[in-house]
């Protein structure tokens, strides 16, 4: 099989008007596409994240799976974040090479704020 990148990511989420609030006005995420209500997309940098309320079978805020956003300056996203009463699963914490913290959808599925350090 030859691979020709990720087509998209996608959380399933239970109240879609909620998610929706979340990703669009919380994270400032400008909707993509939209398939009757039920799958949203956001385009990030070429890369598609969709949240869907169409898998019945599928759980959210399943545990172990998340996506990571790019922000500029994490310190400040997490002031946002905190300002906005979005609740935190791991407050700011830092590897070799980043800073990261990792937020909820309201749904419970994972989002992580990111920030590579500079010479990375």
């Amino acid at each position: 099989m030859k691979h020709k990148h990720i087509a998209f990511f996608a959380y399933p989420v239970t109240d879609m008007a909620r998610a929706r609030d979340f990703y669009e006005n919380t994270l400032q995420l400008p909707p993509a596409d939209n398939f009757n209500n039920e799958w949203v997309e956001y385009e990030l940098a070429g890369v598609t994240i969709a949240i869907t309320c169409m898998v019945k079978e599928l759980q959210p805020g399943a545990k172990g799976g998340f996506f990571a956003i790019e922000v500029e300056d994490l310190d400040s996203a997490v002031a946002e974040m905190k300002a906005k009463k979005v609740p935190f699963i791991l407050d700011t914490f830092e590897s070799p090479v980043c800073r990261m913290a990792v937020i909820a959808d309201p749904d419970g599925n994972g989002v992580t704020l990111h920030e590579v350090k500079a010479g990375h």
